[in-house]
């Protein structure tokens, strides 16, 4: 799962569709509009669309046997996601839930193969889509993996400066206010877990927090804590 950014508003990616590619999609979907709460699917749904927030944010999330949940990723204004069984029948492995009132544009397969099928450079597009998708979800399973919880800590915080960050005096503040329980949903930690490893972060001045916004202050030092491979920024971020 993975987004690209369609609104030449949005500024969060490098990577974009072009403006004939936009203009097909737009006009082979339909328009759906989801209250905050509302899932726009299932774990087990079959995946044959794809979906295009107007307005709104989309949490992917991942339970687990235990009744954890893991935020896979986290959708804005202007991205696209979801998945195609174009050759085999495959299942949602997650649930997408909407966190605010949405408008989300929605794209059949069936329509989406026949634009494909009309239009090969548009079907090159989608190639990269799935390149970039593919590229995302290593580098998320990478950072848990291999660098422990504090390592998938400095890496999500990384992740977040790219997609919610603007320059400060001291740094880069994180427009997002994202509470630890929620850090902790990224990387599979408790909360009292990632209050430890942000209060350490915090006592050696990489990190700081003012009215409910973090602060990153040494952004290499996050970097060296999680072997940063300095990935480009569409594959880098929330």
């Amino acid at each position: 799962m993975t987004a690209i950014t369609l609104d030449r508003n949005i500024n969060q990616n490098t990577f974009h569709l072009s403006d004939k590619t936009l203009t097909a999609l737009t006009e082979i979907m339909y328009e759906q509009h989801v209250e905050a709460g509302t899932y726009l699917f299932w774990e087990g749904d079959t995946a044959d669309k794809l979906f295009y927030i107007k307005e709104g944010n989309v949490k992917l999330i991942k339970g687990t046997s235990d009744g954890k949940e893991y935020i896979l990723n986290m959708f804005d204004k202007g991205d696209l996601f979801g998945e195609l069984s174009s050759f085999m029948n495959i299942n949602y492995s997650y649930n997408a839930m909407a966190l605010t009132d949405c408008v989300i544009g929605v794209i059949q397969q069936k329509d989406l193969e026949i634009l494909l099928w009309q239009h090969g450079e548009i079907a090159v597009e989608f190639l990269k889509w799935t390149s970039l998708l593919n590229q995302i979800t290593q580098s998320k399973l990478r950072d848990l993996t291999f660098h422990g919880k504090l390592g998938a800590l400095c890496s999500t915080l990384i992740r977040m400066a790219n997609s919610y960050g603007e320059k400060h005096d001291n740094g880069i503040r994180i427009t997002k206010k994202v509470k630890n329980g929620e850090l902790g949903e990224y990387i599979g930690a408790t909360r009292e877990s990632v209050n430890r490893m942000l209060s350490d972060l915090r006592g050696k001045e990489i990190l700081g927090q003012e009215k409910g916004f973090l602060y990153i202050y040494d952004i290499d030092a996050l970097k060296d804590i999680c072997h940063c491979e300095n990935c480009p920024l569409e594959i880098c971020r929330m």
